[in-house]
């Protein structure tokens, strides 16, 4: 008899081809899954999850909710296979669902946070070349963590400088264009890659082994340089900490796009559609969130309100 830890592996790969992210998620089921295991327990319950609850550790309801919604998905996929298992119900943890503010980074933090990931040590210094390029990228772009780590080699196209996002969100892919001082900085980074590696990888971003940086990896390198420069406390034990997150990176890019629009006198309404698209955003109403959720666009919007059809729409 298969363990819900073989049966995960299955399900990983069945999302995965049709093109979801699932490196969260992953690290998430799988304790689940070995704490099933551990536990002798053949089937998904309800009874299991609360006994996992009771003994994976302190989170509050809002988490825990979030990681009910992950094992009832898999727990979804399961029952099709054997009917034995059980879907929890929906409304086994109460939680709500908190957009968290974006953190607005100033240009000079940006810069800063770039050139002392430029600093990270390893043995050939392809760390800091791999992380300072990255995170640049996702400043200028506005991309996913997750797309960004995602590119191969061939996604990013040098001679008509433009990227390609193969498995975005929900599997969507769409075409960046990106600026000629970004092309340059890719196309050294590249330069450097191949010198260093002898070789050109699948992937765009690569480690000192040629792999692909985890999406988990960049996290936490993010977390270091963000720490060195007064962003986030210093923690023991090579903590990430709490602080600004490398995803308000892609809030940023949002944000002060929106603000020169106001400020040049553009309609946002006619923009925003395109400004979803670049970021690949499912809806539009997804793109108007900045809006609501950053002071200064609330007040330009508000100032531009009596002439333009966007005052409706707050």
């Amino acid at each position: 008899m298969k363990t819900l830890d073989s049966h995960f592996d299955d399900y990983l790969r069945t999302r995965r081809i049709l093109g979801y992210d699932l490196a969260f998620t992953e690290r998430v089921l799988r304790k689940f899954t070995a704490f099933a295991d551990d536990s002798g327990a053949d089937r998904i319950t309800g009874d299991l999850f609360l006994q996992w609850k009771t003994n994976y550790g302190s989170a509050n309801n809002n988490t825990w909710s979030t990681r009910l919604g992950m094992v009832r998905g898999f727990a979804g996929w399961l029952q099709g296979i054997d009917p034995r298992h059980e879907v929890p119900p929906a409304g086994l943890i109460v939680g709500k669902l908190v957009r968290a503010r974006p953190y607005i980074y100033a240009p000079d933090q940006i810069a800063e946070i770039v050139a002392e990931a430029e600093r990270l040590t390893s043995d050939y210094g392809l760390r800091g070349k791999t992380c300072s390029t990255l995170f640049g990228l996702i400043a200028v772009t506005g991309l996913r963590v997750s797309e960004a780590v995602g590119l191969n080699d061939g996604d990013v196209d040098l001679e008509d400088a433009v990227v390609t996002v193969h498995r975005g969100k929900n599997g969507r892919s769409r075409f960046v264009p990106i600026k000629a001082c970004t092309l340059e900085r890719l196309a050294a980074y590249r330069m450097e890659c191949e010198r260093l590696l002898g070789q050109t990888p699948a992937s765009f971003f690569r480690l000192e082994g040629g792999q692909r940086p985890s999406d988990c990896t960049i996290r936490y390198n993010f977390a270091c340089v963000c720490q060195r420069i007064g962003l986030r406390d210093r923690q023991a034990y090579n903590r990430h900490g709490r602080g600004p997150r490398i995803h308000d990176l892609r809030h940023t890019f949002a944000v002060r796009t929106i603000i020169d629009w106001y400020r040049n006198g553009l309609d946002a309404d006619r923009q925003m559609a395109k400004l979803s698209t670049y970021l690949g955003h499912s809806s539009p109403e997804h793109t108007y969130w900045y809006i609501e959720a950053v002071p200064e666009l609330m007040r330009l919007a508000a100032d531009r309100a009596p002439r333009s059809s966007f005052g409706g729409r707050t």
